[in-house]
């Protein structure tokens, strides 16, 4: 429990400052540099570069350009602040007014929200920080914008494949993106047809100062990435004109990962963050720039009975963050994450092509009987992962145990003894009309999966 160590820090550093943010030109990059500080501590400068061949816009407005580059610096100052949770933020490099302070203190609170959980510590919403803010405002002129086609991010794992394969009769106005590219990206733009001009990458680098705090025990834990990624990916699609920016968040996404509890792993990727987000740009940035997730109209079980059809990524593809850690990017087959995967892909690909993916058939591993009890939701919590909704589980592993029938794995053996077989959900014929889509995505969309159902 860290309630205390909590108190004591907030206690001994109480303010954090976002003083400024610097834009650097050279002759092939701009770089962005933000400057925060935990006063009486030490200070951060964290650091994006992006490639000016990726500056497609011809009419790019430099105030909004600056303010776009100012909110990111708002996202990115989260993984600093939760060193000692500071309860007053002071921002110097820009300005927000009484709603977006409000906005953002949603958004840090419940995105801290399993970091706080892990950690032990209480404290509300209101009592998290203060945030003030010292800058003038500066009124920000309409600005003409007319972009075209899809920026489509890739993390590497099969959603974002599957959103690839959608969109394949849009490659000509397709790019991909990339914060940070691992071969793993690279190689899934690669399989879909992607060349090198056709893939957006930005470098993202961390102030060694944050990983020294960590080993010396401040406090540490999970922070909305997916927010980060939202604002930098808005950026992204303005300077390369684009019209679209698609997101790979499936429904499963909204279900928390503490039951009962607005805790959730997921939380920047739910659709009340996505929501949330477009009121907010089309309110301060007020440009024609769409953000949704186009899986969000799917649930967990389609998206792999999609990618299960979709063999040219089969060998590439990797979702397991333990193994993002090694090089080459390997599946640990270790973690909740491998399991989650391994379940969802079961009713289709079970064994052989299942288990050619991850080297090993995870059904007999004794040792992820207690993950797939979490998985299932036959504990306190699920596992803190970016995993599907506990009936999705229970349906896969049921599917699967009656495809099988007999000479059950360890796992499947254990779970049709123990606990209750869900077969009549019929996954397949769900859909999520609680999304952004416009009508031809979900065309689309209907269009492919009714290939397979």
């Amino acid at each position: 429990m860290n309630q205390e160590k909590f108190n004591e820090l907030r206690k001994k550093y109480p303010k954090f400052i976002y003083d400024s943010y610097e834009i650097i030109n050279d002759i092939d990059n701009v770089k962005i540099i933000y400057h925060f500080e935990i006063e009486g501590l030490t200070k951060f400068n964290p650091s994006y570069t992006i490639n000016k061949n990726y500056f497609k816009n011809k009419n790019i407005d430099e105030n909004l350009f600056k303010y776009m580059v100012f909110h990111i610096g708002l996202i990115e100052l989260v993984s600093y602040f939760k060193c000692t949770c500071s309860p007053n933020v002071v921002i110097n490099a820009g300005y927000i007014d009484d709603n977006q302070i409000k906005w953002f203190k949603k958004l840090y609170y419940l995105g801290l929200g399993e970091m706080l959980y892990k950690n032990g510590i209480e404290v509300t919403e209101k009592e998290l920080m203060n945030i003030t803010c010292t800058a003038s405002k500066i009124d920000m002129q309409s600005v003409s914008y007319n972009g075209v086609g899809n920026l489509i991010p890739v993390g590497g794992g099969k959603d974002s494949t599957v959103t690839l394969e959608l969109m394949k009769d849009e490659f000509d106005i397709n790019t991909c993106f990339i914060i940070n590219p691992k071969e793993v990206n690279i190689d899934c733009c690669s399989v879909a047809g992607y060349k090198e001009d056709k893939i957006f990458k930005i470098t993202r680098t961390l102030d060694k100062n944050l990983i020294n705090l960590n080993e010396q025990g401040f406090l540490n834990g999970h922070t909305p990435f997916s927010s980060l990624i939202a604002f930098v990916s808005y950026l992204a699609a303005y300077i390369s004109n684009k019209k679209y920016i698609l997101l790979s968040n499936e429904s499963s996404s909204n279900e928390s990962t503490v039951i009962g509890t607005e805790i959730n792993h997921q939380y920047s990727k739910t659709y009340e963050f996505e929501k949330d987000f477009n009121d907010y740009v089309q309110k301060y940035f007020n440009v024609n720039i769409k953000y949704f997730s186009l899986l969000r109209y799917l649930n967990e079980f389609q998206i792999s009975m999609l990618f299960s059809n979709y063999k040219k990524y089969h060998k590439v593809f990797k979702s397991c963050n333990v193994g993002s850690k090694s090089t080459p990017w390997k599946w640990c087959c270790e973690c909740a994450k491998c399991l989650f995967v391994y379940i969802m892909l079961s009713p289709f690909l079970y064994k052989d092509e299942l288990v050619n993916i991850f080297g090993e058939d995870l059904y007999e591993k004794e040792e992820l009987l207690d993950i797939m009890l979490e998985l299932a939701g036959y504990k306190e919590t699920k596992p803190f992962e970016c995993v599907g909704t506990i009936e999705e589980v229970r349906y896969a592993l049921s599917l699967t145990i009656n495809k099988l029938d007999k000479n059950l794995p360890f796992l499947l053996k254990y779970y049709k003894e123990k606990c209750d077989l869900s077969l009549d959900n019929d996954f397949e014929h769900k859909f999520n009309l609680e999304n952004n889509l416009e009508q031809k995505f979900i065309d689309l969309i209907d269009k492919e999966v009714n290939k397979y159902v």
